[in-house]
């Protein structure tokens, strides 16, 4: 198999492309940076005069033509990841005639939104989602249209769950060897089901994804980067991001909740169990009493009952604010009546009802098209805010977003990450951005148990100075993390 893939790829002059591509991004300095193309009959890739390829977005283009047409793209959220991934596709078209784009995507949202950057690069996608009955039949025939000589060119757009359908996989065998093929959000392509999916055949391979790693998944990650390639340097960080001007500036404001006398027991008991489990097992990777333990503790955290009380705090003070983004777990709150809801419901209940404050929910649940209404309700301010689970954390575009307020605390950087991304996008007017974290201290615990509190707590601890060091207000964020490091003796 390796060798049926590495003859593929020496097919292609790999160092002449590269040189062409520098030579030509040479020549387009003198047009300010602007690529001007010619342009093609619809559905055939071209870069349009209103898109304008920066020159990290160039360098990243440059090495994965560089690494012979294999590599992961890590780039920050909201940098361009999908604009690049495009010009590469214009550029093989252009050179050696690339026949297929492929790009599969982990929610149908996603499938919309790169629906509509492929609209803009003069390329007519097949959406291939949800029913066979709706894309099979089309991707057939351009399939047979291509292989005829009566097109030259194919997209198609899927999600992951298609992709690994039967209907989807019969089809793939059916594409050519010029096919690019490209994992958006690539972290969650690790599985072992869609590892077996992955298309052999296919030599061009492109992964997308802010956070490669997958978190706790060393053999997952390997899968990732074995299948697409390793990440191309130089990496394309967030402050590399805000430096460039790709994405604005931001303010860290971290907001410390300790644990009701209920939660800080059944945390204590929980933490207890983690230790043992470690002592065990040390490695998280195949440990499933381990993974649940913590998992437990992560709802318990993210559902903390004094989150609501801060928010109230926090927003008694901002009801004339817009463009907020409120991020809620997925576990429950316990309320006086002794009913327990979700905390998406308690935060919109408490904005909503109790303080006035013009929001609604938008979480996985939510169709598309009400989708689209919330973010243009949203964008003009009809609604001052959205209470969101989940489905904002990876590859949502709402520029309009100013502030961001975090309930839901979680272990795994990347949720993180992608959070934080989502509210640095340009937007006309917009010159930075806000974002209230809400971190739940550790109760006191005894001498046993806090020894392996304090080595989880160090990890988080780290991660947040590194988003406070990035911040405005850098000083001020930082200094707060100083006082509780050594609080707790780290």
């Amino acid at each position: 198999m390796q060798n049926e893939i590495d003859c593929y790829t020496l097919e292609i002059n790999w160092e002449k492309l590269a040189q062409d591509y520098v030579k030509s991004w040479q020549s387009q300095r003198v047009s300010e940076k602007r690529v001007f193309y010619k342009t093609s009959p619809s559905g055939y890739p071209t870069i349009p005069n209103s898109i304008s390829i920066r020159d990290y977005q160039q360098n990243a283009i440059l090495s994965w033509f560089q690494n012979k047409g294999r590599g992961t793209l890590k780039m920050a959220t909201g940098s361009g990841k999908t604009i690049t991934a495009l010009a590469i596709t214009t550029e093989l078209y252009q050179k050696i005639g690339l026949q297929v784009l492929l790009v599969i995507c982990p929610y149908k949202h996603l499938v919309t939104q790169w629906a509509q950057e492929c609209v803009i690069f003069n390329l007519r996608p097949i959406l291939a989602m949800m029913s066979v009955y709706n894309w099979q039949s089309q991707l057939s025939n351009e399939l047979y249209n291509l292989s005829s000589g009566h097109h030259s060119f194919l997209t198609v757009i899927t999600t992951n769950s298609t992709f690994i359908s039967e209907g989807f996989q019969t089809q793939l065998k059916f594409f050519p060897i010029k096919t690019l093929i490209i994992g958006d959000e690539a972290h969650n392509l690790g599985t072992p089901r869609l590892e077996e999916c992955l298309p052999r055949k296919i030599g061009l391979r492109l992964a997308l994804s802010a956070t490669p790693e997958r978190y706790f998944d060393e053999e997952g990650t390997d899968v990732v980067l074995n299948y697409f390639g390793d990440i191309l340097q130089p990496e394309f960080t967030l402050a590399d991001a805000i430096q460039k001007g790709a994405l604005v500036p931001y303010n860290y404001y971290p907001i410390f909740v300790e644990l009701t006398e209920s939660e800080a027991l059944h945390y204590a008991k929980l933490t207890q169990r983690i230790g043992w489990a470690l002592t065990k097992n040390d490695r998280l990777n195949g440990n499933d009493t381990l993974t649940s333990l913590l998992m437990q503790r992560s709802r318990l955290v993210g559902a903390a009952n004094n989150k609501l009380n801060a928010l109230r705090t926090l927003m008694q003070n901002r009801l004339c604010t817009h463009h907020t983004l409120f991020y809620c777990g997925d576990g429950s709150v316990d309320q006086s009546t002794s009913a327990h809801r979700r905390q998406l419901e308690a935060v919109t209940h408490l904005l909503g009802r109790q303080l006035g404050y013009r929001v609604n929910t938008y979480t996985a649940e939510t169709p598309i098209t009400e989708r689209e209404q919330l973010k243009q309700q949203f964008e003009s301010g009809e609604l001052q805010g959205l209470v969101a689970i989940r489905c904002l954390d990876e590859g949502i575009d709402i520029p309009s977003i100013q502030t961001a307020v975090i309930l839901a605390s979680t272990a795994n950087p990347r949720q993180f990450i992608q959070r934080r991304g989502r509210i640095l996008r340009p937007h006309p007017g917009k010159t930075q951005a806000n974002l209230f974290d809400m971190i739940v201290l550790p109760p006191k615990l005894d001498r046993e148990t806090w020894e392996v509190e304090r080595n989880l707590l160090r990890k988080e601890l780290k991660r947040f100075v590194e988003f406070a060091q990035l911040a405005l207000n850098a000083d001020e964020a930082t200094q707060q993390f100083l006082t509780l490091q050594q609080q707790y003796c780290l």
